[in-house]
């Protein structure tokens, strides 16, 4: 039996989410096209044969500007130094930068063996592979690079197959029927914030969070009833997430409605606000409930 811990680490956008959840075979970690969509370490549990692979999705390694970024990319450094192996997920279709140097300054520093996940390869042609590739292997002395698509999962399976090889010998960590640390509140308002990122642009989607106020169980109705805040932080992103007569807050809680009753096989109802609160990605007050941020 092999079991151990590896962090999915990687620039902002790169798939490190859509890898985590292909690997564990169930979502555990919201997704969309927008950067910074993951804000804390998150745990996904996958099995493959006699391997427990606990995976750390993490969040994306950027110059943080407010004390909420600095939190997401010392959460995501921080588990460089606690995991027994590292993915590097590295966006095929983006030109290698700064952000990869900084990256690959933390891999010599901390000395974990480290694989690189070439992904989006379903977005470039197989040829222009070859010279990232080269690249990369010129760059730091990795496990392996395997070129994956986390959307289409070509190539995921192998690098599963890879880790577990790599794993230290040891008995499992978790129960056979675990999956991810994430509480049923927390995804709750993950789930919430997704169907947002997914309506919104500019700089909204970094300029909003979702706190969950409550869950109530109605077990004569067989309902689970939400009270949740969608926080942004002027007066105008209010207007746009409430949108025109209420329509894009009922949009929002309609989607994710659908997509909790999916997974619970259980009613809900979500009972949707919009509140302003100016600079909270500085407040540490509040930013110890959405991130976890501490002193």
């Amino acid at each position: 039996m092999r079991a151990g811990s590896v962090a999915v680490i990687g620039l902002p956008n790169a798939g490190k989410s859509t890898l985590v959840n292909r690997l564990v075979g169930e979502k555990i970690a919201i997704v969309s096209d927008k950067p910074q969509t993951t804000r804390k370490r998150i745990l996904g549990v996958a099995r493959l044969g006699d391997a427990e692979i606990a995976l750390f999705d993490t969040p994306g390694i950027h110059r943080p500007e407010h004390r909420m970024n600095a939190a997401m990319v010392r959460d995501a450094t921080d588990a460089l130094t606690t995991c027994d192996l590292v993915v590097w997920v590295v966006d095929a279709s983006s030109r290698s930068g700064p952000g990869e140097a900084r990256l690959l300054d933390l891999f010599r520093k901390t000395q974990r063996p480290v694989f690189v996940a070439l992904n989006k390869i379903d977005l470039v042609s197989r040829p222009s592979l070859l010279p990232r590739i080269a690249d990369l292997s010129g760059r730091h002395t990795f496990e392996e690079i395997v070129p994956i698509s986390a959307k289409t999962g070509d190539g995921v399976d192998r690098l599963g197959q890879l880790l577990a090889q790599r794993l230290p010998e040891g008995a499992p960590a978790y129960p056979a029927d675990f999956l991810t640390a994430t509480p049923d509140t927390e995804w709750i308002g993950e789930v919430i914030r997704e169907k947002l990122l997914e309506r919104t642009r500019q700089e909204l989607p970094f300029a909003s969070a979702v706190v969950v106020e409550s869950v109530r169980e109605q077990e004569e109705k067989e309902m689970t009833v939400v009270t949740a805040s969608i926080i942004v932080e002027k007066e105008g992103q209010k207007g746009i997430v409430v949108g025109k007569g209420g329509s894009m807050i009922r949009e929002i809680g309609s989607a994710a409605r659908q997509e909790l009753e999916q997974q619970a096989q259980r009613r809900y109802f979500l009972d949707l606000r919009v509140k302003v609160r100016e600079r909270w990605r500085d407040d540490e007050g509040f930013l110890s409930r959405v991130v976890g941020e501490q002193e």
